[in-house]
């Protein structure tokens, strides 16, 4: 490889934003196993509530919310490739060639402040989204593990009972005390095995997830306002050189308007 390869590959190299690369893959990592096991997990829930505990109202907000939260994690897809663009523009020379104007450098701090600001907002909604997974992780391994206790573990009569009424609370308004009592062994096998079992599975996975999409958030904001400081600091820099330029002009022109000296004999 030539001298002219290896200076091409090397300027390649300084354009590449590595932060904002990193945190691209970890937020499409995340959000890609959070809406798939999110969305599962939250059906198993549904199908929990409906034919373990018989509930057919009151559940009207659940598909709505589970929607919200897919779209939640599609906006990131779409968001974090956009803050990636910008943080292209502001690395290495590519800042130098987009941002010569000072309009230009107007824009991209308007730009990543923008980013910023968004990024923020989506980073309260992620925690809350990640709060309510620890809710329902917690929620499906406290009662996991009381499925593998032996009085509830499935035996050939069973005489295991799980009772939900000191809960009752939780449920919607005149719900029968009989279905808040998971009993028998079809009950208990189709509350343990196909519904707990595997929605912790999922819910595990999804907080897993979120945790991953907050971490590469917060990546994202120490990214931005880096390119921040960045663009601001090219300002400063472009109007120092050409006070510099100006400043080289005026003597150029001074010492070039003195006439030749004059001697007295």
């Amino acid at each position: 490889m030539g001298a002219g390869g290896k200076n091409e590959c090397a300027s390649c190299i300084t354009r590449v934003p590595y932060a904002t690369l990193i945190a691209l893959i970890m937020c499409w990592a995340g959000v890609g196993v959070f809406c798939g096991t999110l969305y599962r997990g939250v059906n198993l829930t549904l199908r929990l509530l409906q034919d373990v505990f018989k509930l057919d109202r009151g559940l009207d907000w659940v598909e709505p919310t589970q929607l919200a939260f897919v779209i939640l994690g599609a906006s990131m897809a779409a968001l974090a490739l956009m803050i990636l663009v910008t943080a292209i523009l502001a690395t290495g020379a590519t800042r130098m060639e987009v941002y010569r104007s000072s309009m230009g450098r107007a824009g991209g701090r308007v730009a990543s402040a923008c980013f910023i600001f968004i990024t923020y907002v989506l980073l309260l909604a992620w925690l809350l989204v990640l709060v309510c997974c620890i809710v329902m992780t917690t929620f499906y391994t406290v009662y996991w593990g009381v499925c593998s206790t032996n009085d509830i573990r499935l035996d050939t009569q069973g005489g295991g009972k799980i009772d939900f009424y000191p809960f009752h609370f939780m449920f919607p308004e005149g719900t029968q005390k009989d279905n808040l009592l998971v009993q028998g062994q079809l009950e208990i096998k189709q509350f343990c095995i196909d519904y707990v079992q595997r929605a912790e599975v999922m819910f595990i996975l999804a907080t897993v997830s979120c945790t991953l999409v907050v971490i590469s958030l917060v990546h994202f904001l120490m990214a931005l306002a880096a390119n921040y400081a960045h663009i601001r600091g090219h300002d400063k820099f472009t109007d120092l050189a050409d006070l510099h330029a100006m400043d080289i002009t005026s003597e150029t022109m001074t010492l070039t308007e003195r006439g030749e000296p004059t001697y007295v004999r």
